[in-house]
């Protein structure tokens, strides 16, 4: 098991998208975010079924950072109640867990 996590949210537009990478990047809460747009969500929300073209991001984190990312994401995010889903990774490409670390430290 490693300290790195991918942590997955959706976000309505590439203005938001674009904001909240730079500001996890700047803040070095994340070592890389891949931005990838088309998507589309079918989810219930306030009892009706709902669909919206969104952005995933899929950040490249650490969990002893979570808390932080998730406040960062929360303070710059449109929605009401944003997706923000951390997965444990068990395994990965040593030379790039090291560069993850060093980016985020």
């Amino acid at each position: 098991m490693t300290d790195a996590i991918l942590v997955l949210c959706t976000c309505p537009d590439e203005a938001s998208a674009d904001l909240i990478s730079e500001q996890l990047l700047n803040q070095r809460l994340a070592a890389c975010i891949n931005q990838v747009p088309g998507l589309t969500s079918v989810y219930r929300w306030q009892g009706k079924i709902e669909r919206a073209r969104e952005i995933q991001l899929i950040i490249k984190s650490r969990a002893s950072l979570f808390e932080l990312l998730r406040q960062c994401i929360l303070s710059h995010h449109p929605y009401e109640v944003p997706e923000i889903l951390a997965l444990p990774t068990s395994q990965g490409h040593q030379p790039y867990l090291d560069w993850l670390t060093q980016e985020t430290s």
